[in-house]
């Protein structure tokens, strides 16, 4: 038989294709999805002329992809009885780089529906030279009884030759390179890899793909083991998110979410959507009842699965949550999408950003749904996920506040349970006008919070907040329904009458000299005062200025912080019998006023989870002070 000469590529340079095989894909597992992709357009094209053509006489169960290999050859081969190529057809789409007959296809049929060909750009095929040092295509037209076979070993050109084929279709075979240190190519031969990769990215790929595979099971009575060969089909064909919501069972949900990601607890909510419109797409999510081990690290990836017609695009596609739905997991499946050349990095197109705003409206309300009809689990949500939430309302300087604010809990001193702020603003006084919180690092801490007493004993309610994030948040919300959000550790929290003000003010302005004292002991306090915030407690720390302490915290924990520093108040209960000890010290005994000073400075750092800066010294003077007689 006559070999024809040796062609060169018709592109405009052989850096091309040393372009797309060395830098388009980064991943050489990916070369099988664009050969059983290619395999899948070439059955869909023959299946289609069988629907439009009546002398086109093929049957949809006949149709297959199969795969073979040869471990002495080291060849992996990929055969389809799909419509097939006649000579002109492989050099037009084999010998042009970036030359597509499915892009021709759907072109040419873009009015008919029901048409999924995802080969756009004709480069898949070269991606098999990541792992192939030489490719034979041989390829029999589904209209012709002569078959053609095109070599090439990559960058050098390639032949056609005549050649002879029983039946219609394609078989491509692969030519393994050599095995090297960083890269062990046999491992394509292995039965385990070719299933891993086919459940990977081409599990829903609608044909079957079928491979000889071998069984080895015990003899009967006997310890030998005996082996047998069987076809068997490696994918599942129909994915779970194109079945009818109404005949998938919640198991059949729960098995799917705990094999696709691997999570030994079922997911919290299901939400299956299909959608049909400007954009159509398939998607199934999936919110899981707990956070995984990394999820509030820098280690955690985002991102939903992406797919195009049954085929794997992206493992984890972050364009399609928003950071505070992070938690989301589950699948999206669009035929509708723009993809880049290699098939692993979606283009920014609007399509994609339409799904991404379904899906993020989608998540919200059904958390809605859940907060409203199902407590008991949205608690358990909020427990795990409740602070992503919170981020979100910060993050950005508030730009999705409007959307998360009716998803918030914090817990409620009223009864030490999670409240919504719609719950709290239904149960405020008549007269009151601001939302009391209190920060702290545990729900006991806040609850047992100095500023709190007196709160609570005028019969307010007060949300504790216990997550770093809590009042970064709500001072971004500001308000909630025109009710102003009030730190009760603000040095301005205004409960008193209008009588115990009066009462207040002149009691500082006559023990001012006092305070200015007590001031000099203190380097990090700005003011010193009395105070009838505290019921029982003899002293705490307020703060003044948008800078609150527990800010202050939050803040110093941060790597590279710069010392901030809130401008604190040490508030002294006015109805204690300290305030009176205090005045006599000031009368008598100025020195023993300084020890005071600094240890109801320590207590109240203490009460506020600060360190205290000089604690061998305020121990000595709490030991000097409890030994004097």
């Amino acid at each position: 038989m006559k070999n024809m000469a040796k062609k060169e590529f018709k592109a405009e340079s052989k850096k091309l294709m040393e372009l797309m095989i060395n830098s388009i894909y980064t991943n050489k597992d990916i070369f099988l999805r664009e050969l059983i992709s290619n395999a899948s357009d070439a059955i869909d094209k023959l299946h289609y002329e069988s629907l439009t053509n009546d002398n086109v006489k093929v049957k949809k169960k006949e149709f297959e992809i199969f795969l073979k290999t040869d471990k002495e050859k080291r060849t992996l081969t990929i055969m389809d009885n799909g419509i097939g190529m006649s000579k002109t057809e492989l050099e037009i789409n084999l010998g042009t780089i970036a030359k597509s007959g499915s892009e021709v296809f759907k072109n040419e049929n873009e009015h008919k529906k029901d048409i999924d060909i995802i080969g756009q750009f004709g480069v898949g095929f070269y991606s098999a030279f990541m792992i192939a040092q030489k490719i034979t295509v041989l390829s029999r037209s589904y209209h012709s009884d002569e078959a053609y076979l095109w070599k090439s070993s990559g960058i050098d050109g390639y032949t056609i030759e005549k050649s002879e084929k029983d039946s219609y279709g394609t078989e491509i075979t692969l030519y393994l390179k050599e095995d090297t240190e960083d890269v062990k190519y046999f491992e394509y031969l292995e039965e385990y890899k070719l299933r891993e990769l086919i459940k990977k990215y081409s599990n829903y790929i609608t044909y079957p793909i079928k491979m000889e595979t071998t069984h080895s099971h015990k003899k009967e009575d006997s310890e030998e083991y005996e082996t047998h060969t069987e076809v068997e089909t490696l994918n599942d064909m129909i994915p779970l998110w194109k079945r009818n919501k109404a005949k998938i069972t919640d198991e059949e949900y729960n098995t799917f979410y705990s094999d696709k990601f691997f999570d030994y607890e079922s997911p919290l909510k299901t939400i299956h959507t299909s959608a049909e419109g400007l954009v159509s797409y398939n998607s199934m999510l999936f919110i899981p009842s707990h956070a995984p081990y990394d999820y509030y690290s820098k280690n955690y990836e985002k991102g939903l699965q992406l797919y195009s017609n049954g085929v794997l695009i992206m493992e984890k596609c972050r364009d399609l949550l928003p950071d505070y739905f992070s938690f989301v997991k589950g699948v999206v499946d669009s035929p509708d999408l723009s993809l880049n050349i290699s098939r692993e990095i979606l283009q920014q197109d609007k399509n994609l950003k339409m799904i991404a705003k379904n899906i993020e409206s989608k998540i919200t309300k059904e958390l809605t749904t859940m907060l409203a009809d199902d407590r008991e689990n949205y608690e358990k949500f909020w427990e795990a996920f409740g602070m992503q939430i919170k981020f979100g309302v910060y993050d950005s300087f508030g730009m999705n506040k409007e959307k998360l604010q009716d998803l918030l809990l914090f817990v409620s001193s009223q009864d030490l349970k999670f409240k919504t702020l719609e719950e709290y603003i239904n149960q405020m006084k008549e007269e009151q006008n601001s939302i009391y919180y209190v920060c702290g690092e545990s729900v006991s801490a806040c609850d047992s919070m100095p500023q709190v007493e007196m709160v609570k004993e005028k019969g307010y309610e007060v949300l504790y907040c216990k997550d770093y994030v809590d009042e970064f948040a709500l001072q971004i919300l500001r308000e909630y329904k025109g009710k102003k959000f009030v730190n009760v550790s603000k040095d301005d929290l205004d409960l008193d009458t209008e009588e115990e003000k009066e009462l207040l003010k002149k009691e500082n302005e006559d023990n001012k000299s006092m305070f200015d004292f007590m001031k000099e002991s203190l380097k990090d306090i700005k003011e010193i005062k009395f105070t009838n915030r505290l019921k029982n407690h003899p002293v705490c720390l307020t703060s003044v200025g948008n800078l609150s302490i527990e800010m202050e915290k939050v803040m110093n924990a941060m790597p590279n912080n710069n010392g901030v520093k809130a401008e604190k108040v040490l508030e002294i209960n006015i109805n204690h019998n300290i305030a009176k000890k205090l005045k006599k010290l000031y009368e008598q005994d100025q020195e023993e006023l300084k020890a005071y000073t600094k240890i109801l400075y320590a207590e109240a750092r203490l009460i506020e989870g600060l360190p205290i800066l000089n604690a061998t010294e305020i121990a000595s003077l709490i030991c000097d002070t409890l030994s004097k007689e």
